[in-house]
C-alpha cells in the first residue's frame, strides 16, 4: 500500500496481471507498504496461495486489521467513500489462508516441502533478512536458475534485531532495494557510535527542560528504539532517574509480539521483555492531543513518516513552536513526506505538516541519527559484487537512490545487466 496515498491510488497497479492465473503470492514482511493490500489481491486472485514466515502471518494480522480501523476513520474525516478497502472479516478470512514457511527450507508453491535434489522444479526458500522480526529474502528456483529478491534487507545487526544471512553463491538474477542507495555510509559511523552520540544529545535535551520526540515505524523502530531507552537507563551515570517513555497503542501490540517470540528469533537481547522492563505509557488518538509536554520524557510515536492524523504528526504539531523541545530523527523518511518536509525546513524554516493546518515555524531543536533498519548503499554493492549475478533488477527506492546504485553497480560488475523496471511492464528475466 503507498503510504502517501490514498483510495484507489494507494494500490498497486494491478493492471498488468488481471486475467493471468496466479498461483502463488510470496511476502517478504509485514510493513505497510508490501503487505497492505493483500486482503485485495488475494480477492482478485482466489486460487493464490499466500506464503510468509510464522513471524511474518502473526504482525500481518495485526497491521492489517489496524489498516481496517484507519480507513474507516479516514472514511469520515476525509471522505474517501472507496475506504475501507477490505474489511475486518476479510482478513480474518484471508489470513486463515496464509501458509507459514520455515526459513532455509526449501518449499514448492504447492506449500510442499522439496526435495533437495529436484533441480527443476519450481520452488522457493526464505533467509533471514535482518529487517524487522520475520523479515525474508526469498529464493526462487525454477528450470536450473536461480532468482533472489533481497525484500528490505539491513547486513548490520541492530539493537534487536541481527544481521541478514543471505545466499552468496550461484544466483542468477538478484533483484534488490535500494532504499539507502544516495545517501553515502558517514565515515567512522558505527552503530555503538550512534547509540552513545544519540544518548548524550537526549542527556543534553533533559537538562535544559525538553520532552523528546522520536518518529518512528510502529513495527521494528519502535522495538529498536525502547531496546536502545532500555540500555540508556541502566547506564545510570548518564541518567540520574527513570524518565517516561510513550508509545502508540499498535506499536505496543507488535511490541508484545517482539516479547513473545523474544526467545525463538534469532536476536541481540534475547531475554529483555520490552513491556515488562521498559514499562512504557501508551497513547492513543484521543490522549495524543492532551499528552502534557512534560521535561525529561521520550514519546517514540508512529509514524516514522509523521504521516497526517498519526501519533508523531499531532504531536509534533504541539511542539515545533517551542524551542525547548526537540525532534530526533532515528531512520529514513520519504523527502515528499512530512518528516523529510520537516527535516529539510530545519530550525528556523517553516512547514506545514497537514495540509488541512496552516503551516508552522519551526523552533524546537532537530537532531538527526542513522539507526536505519535498511543496509547501507556500500553494504548492497558488497554484496551484489560477491554474488555477481548475471541480472541485477533494482527496485524499492527514491529515483537518486536507484540512480546510484546502477551507475555504480554498471561500472563495478561490467559483467552483469544492470536493470531499472518500467513499472506495469513485463520482463523476460
Amino acid at each position: 500500500m503507498h503510504p502517501k496515498n490514498t483510495g484507489e491510488d494507494a494500490l498497486p497497479d494491478l493492471k498488468a496481471i488481471a486475467g493471468r492465473e496466479i498461483e502463488a503470492i510470496l511476502i517478504s514482511h509485514a510493513h505497510q507498504d508490501h503487505i497492505g493490500t493483500l486482503p485485495v489481491v488475494m480477492r482478485r486472485f482466489p486460487r493464490a496461495r499466500v506464503f510468509m514466515t510464522e513471524a511474518t502471518a502473526e504482525v500481518g494480522s495485526v497491521l492489517l486489521h489496524n489498516s481496517v480501523n484507519v480507513m474507516t476513520r479516514q472514511r469520515e474525516e476525509i471522505g474517501e467513500m472507496s475506504y475501507p478497502l477490505f474489511t475486518h472479516r476479510e482478513t480474518d478470512k484471508a489470513s486463515e489462508r496464509w501458509r507459514w514457511c520455515a526459513l532455509r527450507q526449501r518449499v514448492s508453491i504447492a506449500g510442499e516441502r522439496a526435495p533437495q535434489r529436484e533441480k527443476d522444479a519450481l520452488t522457493f526458500e526464505f533467509f533471514e533478512a535482518g529487517h524487522v522480526l520475520g523479515s525474508a529474502g526469498i529464493l526462487v528456483r525454477a528450470e536450473g536458475q536461480t532468482v533472489f529478491y533481497s525484500g528490505d534487507v539491513n547486513f548490520d545487526d541492530q539493537t534487536i534485531m541481527q544481521a541478514a544471512i543471505f545466499p552468496e553463491e550461484n544466483i542468477d538474477v538478484l533483484i534488490m532495494e535500494c532504499t539507502r542507495g544516495d545517501h553515502a555510509k558517514a565515515a567512522g559511523w558505527t552503530r555503538p557510535g550512534e547509540e552513545q552520540r544519540f544518548a548524550e544529545a537526549l542527556v543534553n535535551a533533559f537538562d535544559r527542560g525538553a520532552c523528546v520526540l522520536v518518529p518512528v515505524f510502529a513495527l521494528g523502530k519502535t522495538q529498536e528504539v525502547l531496546a536502545m531507552l532500555y540500555k540508556f537507563r541502566r547506564q545510570s551515570r548518564m541518567f540520574s532517574e527513570e524518565f517516561p517513555i510513550y508509545i502508540g497503542g499498535l506499536s505496543s501490540k507488535f511490541t508484545d509480539i517482539y516479547d513473545r517470540r523474544a526467545q525463538m528469533a534469532r536476536r541481540q537481547l534475547p531475554r529483555l521483555q520490552l513491556i515488562r522492563e521498559v514499562a512504557p505509557f501508551i497513547l492513543n488518538d484521543e490522549t495524543v492531543r492532551d499528552a502534557p509536554l512534560r521535561p525529561g520524557r521520550v514519546y517514540a510515536l508512529s509514524s516514522g513518516m509523521m504521516i497526517p492524523k498519526t501519533l508523531s504528526n499531532v504531536f509534533a504539531r504541539r511542539l515545533i513552536e517551542n524551542p525547548r523541545h526537540s525532534i530526533f530523527f532515528v531512520g529514513y523518511a520519504s523527502p515528499q513526506s512530512p518528516a523529510g518536509l520537516l527535516r529539510e525546513a530545519g530550525t528556523g524554516g517553516e512547514v506545514a505538516l497537514d495540509p488541512d493546518k496552516p503551516p508552522q515555524r519551526v523552533r524546537c531543536n532537530i537532531e538527526q541519527f542513522q539507526f536505519s533498519a535498511h543496509a547501507t548503499r556500500e553494504a548492497l554493492i558488497e554484496y551484489a559484487k560477491k554474488i555477481s549475478p548475471r541480472k541485477i533488477v533494482l527496485v524499492h527506492g527514491d529515483p537518486p537512490a536507484v540512480e546510484w546504485m546502477r551507475a555504480t553497480l554498471s561500472a563495478e560488475l561490467p559483467d552483469s545487466e544492470v536493470i531499472v523496471p518500467e513499472p506495469g511492464v513485463e520482463m523476460e528475466l
